[in-house]
């Protein structure tokens, strides 16, 4: 018997077989994985993870076609790791693969924080909920740092509203919205322990790594190409010795700290440039200005053992916009 054929007995007029690979071509999901695995250094165990959620719902898609549906999944996630490791590309793909498949309405992904949530005072908090629900409705609501919602210290935080707004939503309006909850992995499970209700409404936990040096510097070489700019031979083993030493210090935070960390280089050079323009040199050439080198990299403070932290911002304080290739 073939892998999709059921064994089911064949009712007069209704098939009994479906063709799973013309499922998965006509869905176009497997395009969007594509994506993930290209746009994407590493993160192997997520993106297995991801087709396996893909591959569940294309069967149970299959199976809704013979009769055979056993009520709609739960599509609920929690997504956790350290900051930079992909958690909301990964979610906006996921929300991509959910409607191709016809599980959510639209391929839209809303983004929030405890702070569009929560309202600073009685009656705020209400409406604040119920308008980001209706923005997220019929998609993906992503809620980065889910766990400052719950704040048990504060007697007159308005973060417990939310919540139970969130839950009867969750579980009442399945079918019409997908909710991922994001953090820091141990302060998830603190919160799912304070908030059991969450965890009996997850369906799904995906567990995000930290990147590898090699990795890490495969992303800056991506950034930087994005950007028209490039380093050289010198240049990149600087940046490989700067990796090495960043990832030893406070509030490392993956590929948003690469990030800021070619965003200074890339000040060190404009006003090395800009130096060397006032200086009355030979005008400045296309390999000038797309090349960070190393002296622009070993610039930074890390390479200084004194005052190494002066250099970067706290993790989870970056405001810079969102990289297109490597996402928070």
């Amino acid at each position: 018997m073939s892998a999709t054929q059921t064994d089911a007995p064949e009712a007069p007029g209704e098939p009994s077989r479906v063709d799973l690979a013309a499922l998965y071509r006509d869905s176009g999901i497997g395009d969007v994985l594509a994506e993930l695995d290209r746009d994407l250094v590493g993160l192997v165990p997520v993106k297995t993870r991801i087709r396996e959620i893909a591959a569940h719902l294309l069967v149970e898609r299959a199976r809704e076609s013979l009769g055979l549906a056993s009520g709609a999944p739960t599509l609920h996630m929690c997504f956790s790791g350290n900051p930079g490791t992909g958690k909301t590309t990964v979610a906006l793909r996921m929300a991509e693969v959910l409607h191709r498949l016809g599980y959510i309405r639209r391929n839209h992904l809303v983004s929030v924080t405890r702070d569009d949530l929560v309202g600073q005072y009685i009656g705020h908090t209400a409406p604040k909920t119920r308008d980001v629900l209706k923005r997220a409705m019929g998609g993906v609501l992503f809620i980065d740092e889910a766990y400052y919602l719950y704040r048990p210290e504060n007697e007159r935080d308005y973060g417990q509203e939310a919540i139970e707004i969130l839950l009867q939503t969750m579980e009442n309006q399945r079918d019409d919205l997908v909710v991922i909850l994001a953090g820091y992995e141990s302060r998830m499970e603190t919160f799912f322990q304070s908030n059991p209700g969450f965890r009996s409404r997850i369906a799904h936990h995906i567990t995000f790594p930290d990147y590898n040096e090699a990795e890490l510097l495969e992303i800056a070489e991506r950034m930087l190409a994005t950007m028209h700019y490039r380093f050289d031979a010198d240049s990149r083993l600087a940046f490989s010795d700067y990796l090495a030493r960043r990832i030893r210090l406070p509030n490392f935070a993956n590929a948003r700290s690469v990030r800021n960390a070619l965003d200074r280089a890339r000040l060190r050079q404009a006003n090395r440039l800009f130096e060397t323009a006032l200086q009355g040199r030979a005008p400045t050439d296309t390999a000038a200005l797309t090349l960070l080198t190393a002296a622009d990299i070993r610039a930074s403070r890390v390479f200084d053992e004194r005052a190494p932290e002066l250099d970067f911002p706290r993790a989870g304080h970056d405001t810079s916009p969102p990289d297109r290739i490597q996402n928070t």
